[in-house]
C-alpha cells in the first residue's frame, strides 16, 4: 500500500463532502488531501495519528485538521461497534466563502488553527458530534447552514488542544511520504516485539546513522522516542480494553515491567496502574 494523496472526483461545486459512517478500521490508511477535515467518532477507543502527533482517544473523538496534513484514518484497528462522520471542506470555502467577512472572523481564525490540528473535548465534542450525525438527513441548503453553525460553535469553544505547537507544514515529497508510510506501517505491524534501529534502517534502505539523521530531521523525534510513544499509545488502548498491566507490557513489546512502567510515566506523566484506575473511575 502506497502513501495516498486522496482526491475526490465529483462534479459538484459544493464546498462540502460528507462521508456518513465510512468503515476503514481494517485498513492502515496513511494519507493526506487538500481539503480540511472534521472527523467525529463515537463508541470506540483508538489511536490518533496526525502529522507528527500520536495520542490515544477514549470513547469518542472530534478532530479538525488543516489542508495537506498527513494522518492515519481515525478508526484504524477498532474492533467494536462505532459511528463515524467525516466532513471534508474544500479549500475554496476558506477563501471564497469566508473571505475576510468580519462577521465570520472567529471561523476564519478556526481555519488558521486547523493548521496545528485541533482535538475538541468536553461539551463541545458531544454537541458538535450530535449535529454531525444528523447532517446526512438535511437538504443541501440546510446542510450548508448547519455546517456554518457547527464551525461557529467550534470557533468559540475553549475546549480544545492543539496537536502541534506550530502549524504543521507538509514538507515531504512523494518519495519521502512513501518512506515514512512504510516506516509507520512496519512499526504498526511489529510494535509487539523488539525493533532495533539496524532492522528499521534496513527496511528503509538506509544505513543506521543515515536513518537516524533522516528520522530525526523529518519527524523532530528520535526513532526510539517515536517508537516508545507509539507503543504507549497502543498500551493505553489495551488498558482501556480491559487488559491488565502485565499483559499490556508484553503485548506492546516491552521486555520488562519496570522499563514499561518508566516509559509509560515518561510519556504520560502517570504510571499504567494510575491511568487504568483513572479511566475506570471516569466510566462510573
Amino acid at each position: 500500500m502506497k502513501i495516498q494523496l486522496e482526491t475526490f472526483k465529483s462534479n459538484s461545486r459544493s464546498p462540502f463532502r460528507l462521508l456518513h459512517n465510512p468503515r476503514l478500521n481494517n485498513l492502515f490508511y496513511w494519507h493526506f488531501h487538500p481539503d480540511f477535515e472534521l472527523v467525529f467518532i463515537e463508541g470506540a477507543s483508538a489511536t490518533r495519528h496526525v502529522g507528527d502527533h500520536i495520542s490515544t482517544y477514549n470513547d469518542s473523538d472530534l478532530v479538525f485538521i488543516g489542508s495537506n496534513i498527513p494522518h492515519l484514518n481515525f478508526d484504524y484497528g477498532i474492533q467494536t461497534e462505532y459511528t463515524k462522520e467525516v466532513l471534508h471542506i474544500k479549500p475554496f470555502f476558506k477563501h471564497m466563502v469566508l473571505g475576510e467577512i468580519p462577521e465570520l472572523l472567529e471561523i476564519i481564525e478556526l481555519f488558521k488553527r486547523a493548521a496545528h490540528g485541533i482535538a475538541f473535548s468536553g461539551e463541545t465534542k458531544g454537541i458538535v458530534g450530535d449535529r454531525l450525525k444528523k447532517l446526512h438527513l438535511l437538504s443541501s441548503f440546510d446542510m450548508f447552514m448547519e455546517v456554518i453553525q457547527i464551525l461557529k460553535i467550534l470557533s468559540l469553544s475553549k475546549e480544545f488542544d492543539l496537536l502541534h505547537e506550530q502549524p504543521f507544514v507538509n514538507k515531504y515529497n512523494k518519495k519521502e511520504q512513501e518512506r515514512l508510510r512504510h516506516i509507520y506501517a512496519f512499526i504498526d505491524e511489529n510494535y509487539h516485539r523488539k525493533i532495533n534501529i539496524d532492522e528499521i534502517a534496513a527496511e528503509s534502505n538506509l544505513g543506521k546513522e543515515a536513518f537516524c539523521r533522516y528520522f530525526k530531521k523529518d519527524t523532530g523525534n528520535t526513532f526510539v522516542g517515536f517508537l516508545n510513544q507509539y507503543k504507549i499509545s497502543q498500551a493505553k488502548r489495551l488498558l482501556l480494553a480491559g487488559k491488565n498491566v502485565g499483559e499490556t507490557c508484553f503485548e506492546c513489546g516491552f521486555e520488562s515491567l519496570s522499563y514499561f512502567n518508566r516509559t509509560f510515566k515518561k510519556v504520560t506523566n502517570e504510571n499504567p496502574s494510575e491511568f487504568k484506575k483513572k479511566m475506570a473511575q471516569n466510566l462510573i
